[in-house]
């Protein structure tokens, strides 16, 4: 379900574009040029060709407003509750940590790493007595 939505929300979002690129320029910095109002030749003349267009870009937003609060609710929807304290308490303490895996983050590859780690680390270094002068 997610997947066809990605696919029409990316078919929405293509003819949005073309229909913003297609409407004619009003002057300004916009892309029709410096100021002198290009647009296309005489391919969108006419008041009721504009009122589509313009008309078309307001359904096409809408539907792209809809589709993205559609995968946005879909996304949150999917992801389960996740809690920190519930992670750590999981896993008994005389229990040796699970190996990591290619979809654990860094961190959690780290507390395993360190949690196999010797319990007994060795005690001071020796220190090299200073040589004596005669």
């Amino acid at each position: 379900m997610q997947t066809v939505l990605i696919v029409v929300h990316l078919i929405i979002v293509l003819a949005l574009i073309g229909v913003v690129l297609l409407q004619r320029s009003e002057g300004g910095l916009g892309l029709g040029g410096g100021g002198g109002g290009g647009g296309v030749g005489g391919f969108m003349t006419g008041r009721g060709q504009a009122n589509a267009l313009t008309r078309a870009t307001a359904i096409l937003a809408a539907l792209f407003f809809t589709t993205s609060m559609l995968l946005a609710v879909m996304s949150h929807r999917s992801a389960a509750p996740k809690s920190i304290l519930d992670t750590g308490a999981s896993t008994p303490a005389g229990q040796p940590a699970k190996q990591p895996t290619g979809a654990d983050n860094l961190l959690d590859t780290l507390r395993q790493q360190q949690d196999r780690a010797p319990a007994t680390a060795p005690a001071q270094p020796a220190v090299p007595e200073a040589p004596q002068s005669r």
